[in-house]
C-alpha cells in the first residue's frame, strides 16, 4: 500500500512538473531570457498560417432555374436537331454513347461518341462535382448561369421566326431581373456556356433572314462572361474554350496511359486532312488543301461529304492523325474546328492557316507561344499557289518535329473535360483551366 502511495505521489510530481512547463512555454515574456516566447510565436504563426479555407476566394453560387431553361430541353431531345437524333448524345451526362472500338484504336475505357454541340450539358454536369460550390451568393467568386443556350438555339437556326428564336433568351432576362445578384453587380460576375459558336448570339440584324438569336446583344447579358467553343473577334465578354473530344477520363492513369500511347507512335505520314470541300465558299483554301494532299505522297487524306461518313467515325479520324506528323486545320463553316483538337488528343501537330482558328480563340488553354505546339502557313499563300505545304513541312528537322509533338501530348489533359461523374482532382482539364480564367476575370471587374 505504501509502494503504491508513493508512486503515485511520484506521478502527481511529474504531471506537476509539466504542467510548469507548458506555462513557461505559453505565457512567460522574453524578459526572463528564456527562449520558449520565441518558439510559440513562431508555433502559433505558422499554424495561422495554415489556410482555413481552401475554397476562399473560389466558392462559386449556381443558379437553380427553372427546368424551361435546361432539362426541359434535354426531355425533349428529339428536338434539338432539324436533321440527327440527339438523344444518344445526351447520355452518361452530355457524353454521349461509349464507342466501341473492335479494331482497338481506342482503349476501352473513357472514350464517347461525344457530339460537338453538347458542352453546356458537360460542363453543367462538372460543375455538379466542383469542389467549391455555395448556396451562399454573397461569398461567391463568381454565379454560374446553367442556361443551355447552344442547344436552345440550335433547334431553332433553320425555319423559325426571330420571335422562336429569342423567347428563351427575353425569358431568361425577365427572369434575372428579379434576383438580387443579378442586380448587385449588373450581371459582371455571372458566367454562362454555349455549345455552339458565339455568333450564333449575335444576330447582326432585326431582320428575319438574319442567323442566330441576340442573347449576347441584349442589355441585361452585356456583361456576363459566355465561354463557348469559338468567341466572336472584338468582343470583351466571350472566351473560347475546347470543343468536347471523344475521350473523358475517369481517372489520372487514363490520362497518362493515352499520353504514352501515342508518344511512340509510328507517324508515316507527314501531313494529313479530315474534311470536306467548300464548293460554296470563293474564299475557302480547302480545294487547294486537298488537291496538294492527292498530289503528294507525304499525305494522307479522309474524305468527308459527298456519301463519305469517315469524318463521322471516331476511331478513324483518330487513326488517321495517331499515324501523322502535322494535320491540317484550315477554316470550315466557322473559323474554329474540333479537329484541331482531335490532332493534339492524337499527338499530330496542328497547322493552321488562319490565325483566328486557334491563336485569338483559346487564349486560357493553349500556350501564348504558338511555335512552341503548331505551324502557320498563311491562307493567302496558299489561294494564290504561293506555297507548298510538304515544302514547308519538310524543313522542320526531326528533333524539332519530336519537340514540339511533345509540347502538343502535355496539352492533352488541359483540352480534354473529365467524366463528369468522377471526382478526378489529380487532372487539371479543360472544365478546371476555364473555372480559373473565369474567377480571375471577375476579380479584375471588381478591382477595377
Amino acid at each position: 500500500m505504501g509502494q503504491f502511495k508513493s508512486t503515485r505521489k511520484y506521478i502527481i510530481s511529474l504531471a506537476i512538473s509539466f504542467a510548469g512547463l507548458l506555462f513557461l512555454f505559453f505565457f512567460r515574456s522574453e524578459s526572463t531570457g528564456l527562449p520558449f516566447p520565441k518558439f510559440r510565436f513562431a508555433l502559433i504563426s505558422k499554424l495561422h498560417s495554415v489556410p482555413t479555407d481552401l475554397c476562399s476566394g473560389r466558392y462559386i453560387y449556381t443558379y437553380d432555374l427553372p427546368a424551361r431553361f435546361n432539362s426541359d430541353l434535354l426531355r425533349d431531345c428529339n428536338t434539338l436537331n432539324r436533321w440527327n437524333d440527339m438523344c444518344p448524345f445526351i447520355a452518361n451526362s452530355g457524353l454521349g454513347p461509349p464507342l466501341n472500338d473492335s479494331s482497338r484504336v481506342l482503349p476501352e475505357a473513357g472514350w464517347y461518341a461525344t457530339n460537338q454541340f453538347t458542352l453546356e450539358i458537360i460542363f453543367h454536369n462538372r460543375m455538379k462535382q466542383y469542389r467549391c460550390r455555395t448556396t451562399n451568393s454573397s461569398i461567391a467568386a463568381a454565379i454560374y448561369v446553367p442556361l443551355y443556350a447552344g442547344l436552345d438555339i440550335g433547334r431553332h437556326l433553320w425555319g423559325y421566326n426571330m420571335s422562336v428564336r429569342d423567347s428563351l433568351s427575353l425569358d431568361l432576362v425577365q427572369w434575372l431581373k428579379s434576383r438580387p445578384e443579378w442586380s448587385r453587380n449588373g450581371g459582371r460576375d455571372h458566367f454562362f456556356v454555349s455549345g455552339r459558336i458565339t455568333n450564333d448570339h449575335r444576330r447582326p440584324s432585326e431582320e428575319e433572314i438574319s442567323w442566330g438569336n441576340k442573347l449576347m446583344l441584349l442589355p441585361e447579358i452585356e456583361n456576363f462572361t459566355l465561354l463557348a467553343i469559338e468567341s466572336a473577334l472584338h468582343t470583351t465578354n466571350e472566351v473560347a474554350i475546347p470543343y468536347p473530344t471523344y475521350f473523358h477520363p475517369s481517372d489520372e492513369r487514363q490520362v497518362a496511359s493515352w499520353q504514352e500511347t501515342v508518344r511512340p507512335m509510328d507517324r508515316p505520314w507527314l501531313f494529313s486532312f479530315a474534311g470536306a470541300r467548300r464548293p460554296q465558299q470563293t474564299t475557302s483554301i480547302r480545294d487547294h488543301l486537298i488537291d496538294q494532299c492527292t498530289r503528294s505522297d507525304e499525305c494522307r487524306l479522309l474524305q468527308c461529304g459527298h456519301g463519305k461518313n469517315d469524318c463521322y467515325s471516331p476511331t478513324r479520324i483518330i487513326k488517321l492523325f495517331k499515324h501523322s506528323k502535322f494535320c491540317l486545320q484550315p477554316t470550315g463553316d466557322s473559323f474554329t474546328r474540333r479537329s484541331t483538337f482531335d490532332s493534339i488528343l492524337s499527338g499530330c501537330i496542328p497547322v493552321f492557316f488562319n490565325p483566328n482558328s486557334a491563336y485569338t480563340q483559346y487564349m486560357w488553354h493553349f500556350p501564348k507561344n504558338y511555335t512552341e505546339y503548331s505551324v502557320f502557313i498563311s491562307e493567302e499563300e496558299v489561294r494564290e499557289g504561293k506555297v507548298s505545304i510538304e515544302e514547308v513541312l519538310l524543313k522542320y528537322s526531326k528533333e524539332r518535329v519530336n519537340e514540339m509533338r511533345e509540347n502538343v501530348i502535355s496539352m492533352i489533359p488541359r483540352i480534354v473535360y473529365k467524366d463528369p461523374r468522377y471526382e478526378v482532382e489529380s487532372v487539371r482539364d479543360a472544365f478546371d483551366i476555364a473555372i480559373d480564367g473565369v474567377i480571375e476575370r471577375v476579380k479584375r471587374f471588381k478591382a477595377a
